[in-house]
């Protein structure tokens, strides 16, 4: 077996659409830069707007530009250039049980995301990570914060676990939906070189020179079902999930992981484990 090393890094700049891999990534305390600093909420009811709602978000990408804004493009739209907005009146929106307080992005981006997805929504930025939203307490400690992620700063995935989990995936009912890429559970940073499922004993780990504590594994929601190519939805991986890797209510794949020191990643970087 080889050392476990990184061996792709990605950063969704708009919550919901197609990352953008990267050879590095600073890594800030509430997740890497640039990555899920933007998302959609509904334009009535302010509820953030997922792949869970719209699948067809998978088939729209955003490149972050730096400090500057968005570059965005979808099937049958114009590219739009968005920047970043200027301080003004925060908005109240939702997310999951969250509140959060955001910058409208602009007229513009949301007549643009309204026109592809068919359905009135808006644009908002977070703009102080470091103030608007807290980690979960339970597996927190205080002044943790994190960006529209759905809960952590960070998720990883090895390889050597997908390829099991598409093993299994073989052996059952839907084995004609597989295997599965690992864009499907679009994870931050992609590990080779493990055991399969060594991730689960993980509580703390290096990875290159930052190091970072596990809080807990990732629960896997309808997202994972969804094509990141095309937008159709099947049955898998979270039938085959839910039949060997179901904790209670939940069906695991991936850690969560919040950073504990400041740094950058690289492909390439070793992993060890630290405890």
């Amino acid at each position: 077996m080889t050392t476990p090393h990184v061996s792709a890094l990605h950063v969704y700049p708009v919550k919901a659409l197609r990352g953008t891999s990267t050879g590095n990534a600073v890594v800030e305390p509430w997740g890497l830069a640039g990555d899920r600093r933007w998302m959609l909420v509904d334009a009535v009811t302010l509820k953030a707007v997922t792949q869970r709602e719209q699948p067809r978000l998978a088939l729209a990408a955003a490149v972050w530009d730096g400090e500057s804004g968005l570059r965005l493009s979808a099937p049958g739209q114009p590219p739009l250039r968005v920047d970043v907005p200027a301080p003004a009146a925060l908005e109240t929106v939702r997310l999951f049980r969250d509140k959060l307080e955001l910058l409208p992005a602009g007229e513009r981006a949301d007549a643009w995301f309204s026109t592809y997805l068919g359905i009135p929504v808006r644009l908002v930025h977070l703009d102080e990570p470091a103030l608007r939203r807290p980690v979960d307490p339970e597996f927190a400690l205080p002044g943790e914060t994190v960006s529209l992620a759905d809960g952590y700063p960070l998720l990883v995935a090895a390889t050597a676990s997908l390829d099991a989990l598409n093993a299994l995936i073989a052996e059952g009912r839907h084995a004609a939906e597989g295997p599965l890429p690992m864009n499907r559970f679009r994870p931050n940073v992609v590990v080779d070189g493990t055991a399969p499922w060594a991730e689960d004993g993980w509580r703390r780990v290096r990875i290159g020179e930052v190091v970072f504590r596990v809080p807990k594994p990732c629960g896997r929601c309808v997202v994972t079902t969804t094509d990141q190519g095309t937008g159709a939805r099947g049955k898998e991986p979270l039938h085959t999930l839910g039949r060997h890797r179901r904790v209670g209510s939940s069906l695991l794949f991936g850690q969560n992981l919040i950073p504990e020191s400041a740094g950058t990643l690289r492909v390439g970087d070793a992993l060890s484990v630290v405890e």
